[in-house]
């Protein structure tokens, strides 16, 4: 494992309870074993779907509130998962929550509607520049962001994609805003991930239990196109003994967006380990030792830099 106070991770997300879902075992993990753990969330999720009856007056539609309230859900969340370090890019309300809508095809694209301080809409050199201040500060061994894809295609996770990957380039180029800070090169970047088995496997107990709406109704044996990733093209599996439950401790946090009636909890009662597993894809780096699955365990695995 080695000496974890020396290892660095940046989480870049686009809005307050996507780090939870994509990567809460992992910061769970590396905060417990000494590392330093630095998140930054894009936007505050101002345009996000309010399911709780006694704040929607919070709603974009109508008080136009959801920011702030948001921004407590984050905190509360991280002081489950011991982040201390977690900030706004650019600052809080620099950037806001684009919205999005549903495409035919079955993924997200952008919304119709767009409000000039929309992450979607924003300059990428000028978004990138407020990370190269944060990776020259924190100087982050480690990156984890979303595909190209978002994950789903919202267009605020396609934009955290862009930021992440053009703000480590540009935070490695000396010559680049020396003002910010010396040239930092990170030296492994990950996107986030889901197995293609683990979601069939997943959905199977969903619909064996009567769930039959998750996912849109998605088919477990269908074409999840690049909702998932075949399991070949995956390159590290993190998974946290007793990890899980602080996990969806931290979701239950974000109050107004997750419900226990949801399928991170359903799935937990039915087994969860695919929950429990967080993959990635090694997007910049070289691999690391891998475990008896082909996969690495550790997301630091032949990290070099110091």
């Amino acid at each position: 494992m080695g000496n974890r106070s020396d290892q660095r991770l940046l989480l870049v997300h686009a809005h307050p309870d996507d780090e939870t879902i994509v990567s809460g075992v992992v910061m769970a993990k590396y905060v417990d074993e000494g590392a330093q753990v630095t998140l930054v969330t894009c936007t505050a999720g101002e345009m996000g779907e309010v399911l709780v009856d006694e704040l929607s007056h919070l709603r974009a539609d109508e008080q136009d509130a959801l920011g702030p309230h948001r921004r407590d859900e984050l905190a509360a969340a991280m002081k489950v998962l011991g982040v201390t370090d977690h900030r706004f890019l650019g600052g809080f309300g620099t950037y806001r929550d684009s919205g999005m809508q549903w495409h035919e095809a079955g993924h997200a694209i952008p919304d119709d509607r767009e409000h000039h301080a929309s992450f979607w809409g924003a300059d990428l050199t000028e978004a990138a520049t407020h990370l190269v201040e944060v990776i020259r500060e924190v100087r982050p061994q480690v990156l984890v962001t979303y595909d190209d894809f978002g994950g789903y295609g919202h267009p605020d996770h396609v934009q955290a994609h862009r930021v992440a990957m053009y703000g480590s380039q540009l935070a490695a180029v000396p010559s680049y805003r020396p003002d910010l800070g010396e040239a930092h090169d990170v030296e492994k970047i990950y996107w986030g991930a889901i197995s293609e088995s683990r979601m069939r496997d997943g959905l199977r107990q969903l619909r064996e239990a009567g769930d039959t709406e998750s996912f849109g109704g998605m088919d477990p044996d269908g074409d999840f196109g690049r909702w998932v990733t075949p399991d070949r093209l995956l390159d590290a599996r993190i998974a946290g003994e007793g990890l899980l439950e602080r996990k969806l401790e931290a979701l239950r946090q974000h109050r107004s967006q997750v419900s226990e009636d949801d399928f991170f909890f359903r799935g937990a009662e039915s087994g969860g380990s695919h929950f429990a597993e967080e993959f990635f894809r090694l997007a910049k780096g070289a691999r690391g030792p891998v475990g008896a699955d082909g996969l690495e365990d550790d997301l630091f695995a032949g990290v070099t830099t110091p």
